[in-house]
């Protein structure tokens, strides 16, 4: 956990320092009214005095305009799991079609895989449709298994990989994620790449241990980033009803980023989005995403009711307000 205790210490240097700055008389650092742009403020003007630098000392300098993914959208993710019915999906389908969505925000829904091509071909374009797993390769004698290439086939644009019910009721090791991964990216579908670790990591102070090895497999296989949206997803609150508080699920975030930023480049680290999973409701939603470094949601329960997966989604508002 160390990582996260740097984030706390981060905050604190940021806090101390804006102090300091607004009780100068000739304050070194002159900061131009802030421009929302994407998920981050653009801070026009900024000189880079005293403040910038405790800033950037500590990892958490101006990042002036961060165009997110190539599209600097706030994005939010329905994981339909094995849940669903033709009428209970026609259901579905029709509240999502009527919902009024902010325009600041990419949607994507996962249906079971039987309802795919139905849903594709009655949702509104708005959305984009998501599978909640695919292969390592191209098809073949592989009974139970889809194909980035099926899917792309069947006008899929995203998939899931990595997910923690892949992982810890199905078998799946973090080298086999990163390959189906790699595969699904190879073929032009986007990545939904998920982390997150169990109670027992959390409570042995093991959290950023655990998620930085997830993220390495990724890393192990994957050369673009341009297209993978990391999902932090802490394995005891998904479908616990428990939620990380937005101080939690910040830290694990910043410190997932920080990881990109060296372990991958600043480049990357800047402009891909982390989302946040585990318990996220249309009451929760709101809170969770003023915190910085919280780009999004991937949804699970909540996902199935139309009205409150809106208001999850147009949680990008209050995202708009904390930049």
């Amino acid at each position: 956990m160390a990582a996260m205790a740097a984030c706390r210490i981060a905050h604190a240097t940021v806090a101390a320092a804006a102090a300091a700055a607004s009780s100068s008389s000739k304050p070194s650092c002159v900061v131009a009214r802030p421009q929302f742009c994407g998920l981050r403020r653009v801070e026009v003007g900024c000189e880079f005095g005293a403040l910038a630098q405790q800033l950037q000392s500590a990892g958490r300098g101006c990042r002036g305009v961060v165009s997110m993914a190539g599209t600097g959208k706030f994005f939010v993710g329905g994981n339909w799991k094995c849940n669903g019915t033709n009428e209970s999906i026609e259901k579905l389908v029709e509240e999502l079609n009527s919902a009024k969505l902010e325009e600041d925000v990419d949607v994507v829904v996962s249906p079971p895989y039987l309802y795919i091509s139905k849903v594709i071909g009655s949702l509104t374009k708005r959305i984009e449709v998501a599978a909640q797993n695919s292969w390592t390769g191209k098809g073949g004698a592989y009974t139970g298994e889809i194909s980035a290439d099926q899917l792309v086939d069947a006008g899929v644009k995203w998939v899931i990989q990595g997910h923690s019910e892949r992982r810890h009721v199905i078998g799946e090791t973090n080298a086999m994620i990163g390959t189906k991964s790699a595969y699904a990216l190879s073929k032009g579908l986007g990545v939904i790449a998920c982390v997150g670790e169990k109670l027992e990591d959390r409570e042995a102070d093991r959290t950023t241990d655990v998620v930085f090895e997830q993220l390495q497999a990724y890393a192990d296989a994957v050369s673009d980033w341009s297209n993978i949206v990391v999902a932090y997803e802490p394995v005891w609150a998904i479908g616990t009803g428990k939620v990380a508080s937005p101080q939690q699920a910040q830290e694990v975030h910043a410190a997932i980023r920080q990881w990109l930023k060296e372990k991958i480049s600043p480049e990357v680290s800047s402009k891909t989005r982390i989302i946040y999973g585990g318990s996220v409701n249309g009451a929760n939603s709101a809170e969770l995403a003023t915190q910085e470094d919280i780009d999004g949601f991937l949804v699970g329960g909540a996902a199935l009711k139309g009205p409150e997966f809106a208001t999850i989604c147009n949680a990008v508002t209050a995202k708009k307000v904390a930049a």
